[in-house]
Formats: C-alpha cells, sequence, structure tokens
C-alpha cells in the first residue's frame, strides 16, 4: 500500500449560479472536491418547544405548554459549510473542475482522465475521457485542463501538455476519446525546433469566451485566441513574457 499526502492546496474554485440568498462553490484539492455553501446569519431564533438554547433535544414528557418561537437580531455572521464531498474518483492529481451550463453536472480532470459528476451524486462519477495507454511507456501527453461550453450543455474542450486542444461533443459518444475539433498550431519548423520547443507548448490553462464563440489558451511564453470555427491556427497571438526565452536553459534547471 501506498499513502501519499495530500497537500494543503485548492487547485480550482468553480462558483454556481445562485438560486437563494447563499452562495455555492466547489472546489478541489489534489483529490477530494467538495461543494460548498457560504451564507450570512444577522438573526437567530430563540423559544424552541423541543430543544434547549443550546441546542440539546428536550424530553417530550417535559413540555407542558406551547409557546411561538421569536426571532432576534444578532451580529452578521459569515459561515461556510461543506454540504457534499467527492472523493475517490481520481488516480492521478486534479488539475481542473468545470461546472456545465445547466448547473447539474460538472467536469474534473486529471492528468489521463475526465470524469462527469452530477453534484447530487456523490458515490459515482462517468469517466468520459480516457488517454491512459495499455503500457504507461508509451505515453506521450497528458491533459492539462478542461472546460464547458458556456451555453451547449453537451460541448467541452480539453487542453494537452503537448499543445493541442481537444473539441469534444457528449452527443455522439458516452466516452469522448473521439474529439470533434482539433485545435493546434501548425508543425514547427525543424529548423527552428529546439529542445524546449516542447516544455513550452503545453497549455496550462484554457476559457472559452461567454459567447462561447472564441477560446483563449495560455502556455509558457504565449496567449493564444482561437476562433471555435477555425482549427487551423489561432486568430491572434500575444507574446507574454518574451524576455523569458533567453533563459530556458536556467529556468529548467530550476524547475521552473
Amino acid at each position: 500500500l501506498k499513502s501519499l499526502e495530500i497537500e494543503e492546496k485548492i487547485n480550482k474554485i468553480r462558483w454556481l449560479k445562485r438560486k437563494n440568498p447563499a452562495h455555492f462553490l466547489l472546489s478541489t484539492n489534489d483529490k477530494t472536491i467538495k461543494l460548498w455553501k457560504v451564507s450570512e446569519r444577522d438573526k437567530r431564533v430563540e423559544g424552541y418547544n423541543t430543544k434547549e438554547e443550546n441546542g440539546q433535544m428536550r424530553d417530550p414528557s417535559c413540555i407542558t405548554s406551547l409557546r411561538v418561537p421569536i426571532i432576534k437580531p444578532m451580529e452578521l455572521l459569515v459561515e461556510a459549510s461543506p454540504r457534499r464531498i467527492f472523493a475517490n474518483a481520481h488516480t492521478y492529481h486534479i488539475n481542473s473542475i468545470s461546472v456545465n451550463s445547466d448547473q447539474e453536472t460538472y467536469l474534473s480532470a486529471d492528468d489521463l482522465r475526465i470524469n462527469l459528476w452530477h453534484l447530487e451524486i456523490t458515490d459515482q462519477s462517468f469517466n468520459i475521457v480516457d488517454i491512459k495507454p495499455t503500457n504507461m511507456e508509451e505515453l506521450t501527453e497528458v491533459i492539462t485542463a478542461t472546460e464547458f461550453h458556456p451555453t451547449e450543455c453537451n460541448l467541452f474542450v480539453y487542453s494537452s501538455s503537448k499543445g493541442s486542444i481537444r473539441l469534444c461533443d457528449m452527443r455522439a459518444a458516452a466516452l469522448c476519446d473521439r474529439h470533434a475539433k482539433l485545435f493546434e498550431e501548425p508543425p514547427e519548423d525543424p529548423s527552428t525546433r529546439s529542445f524546449f520547443s516542447e516544455i513550452i507548448s503545453s497549455v496550462s490553462d484554457v476559457k472559452l469566451s461567454n459567447s462561447g464563440r472564441y477560446m483563449i489558451s495560455r502556455d509558457y511564453l504565449t496567449l493564444k485566441v482561437w476562433d471555435l470555427h477555425m482549427e487551423t491556427k489561432p486568430v491572434e497571438s500575444y507574446p507574454v513574457h518574451e524576455y523569458l526565452r533567453t533563459k530556458l536553459c536556467s529556468l529548467y534547471e530550476n524547475d521552473c
């Protein structure tokens, strides 16, 4: 048996749409996803019939009269409580979560698999993407991020360490190993290719615009804007920290 310590860190937070005065959010560390309720209280109820003020239940035989509980103002209290815990579904560390536009389901992704969850069901999820090869020595890429389409509940994208982004349609098949669209840059000229080319092309995050027409991706040195109607190349590309290009060797040696 192997026991791995789970770091005290939150990898991602995703808010759900409000249905009542409370806020609901999903958070994930490396292994466990939790649904939290964040609410405010500025009133308290006093004068219960069946329980004491400290919450302890009374003996029903001692209750000889009925009284109307009253609501009293109190100092504002903000409280967060975990409503559901979704655990034991990922072999590898969770890198991203994304809530569906239907507000009923969400995705969670680790290095090799993406799971689809229902917010009401904590003990099971459905594996919709699995890129784990039969022989792990044949592994060439890992999943780095995933996100649902903002309006189409059947569409989602996921990015990889090879710099590609795949759009999948859950209507096409239960297992979305075959993508509907593949967004990646044209192959690099072999003469300019270097040892770092593949490392810096790894997509660290991907986001879809509110309209659902555009997508933005971030790799080590660039920010790219993609049109979902054009897979061949990004419509815009912005250099980020270009001065790091000459320092890649020392950054690589420092694990940065």
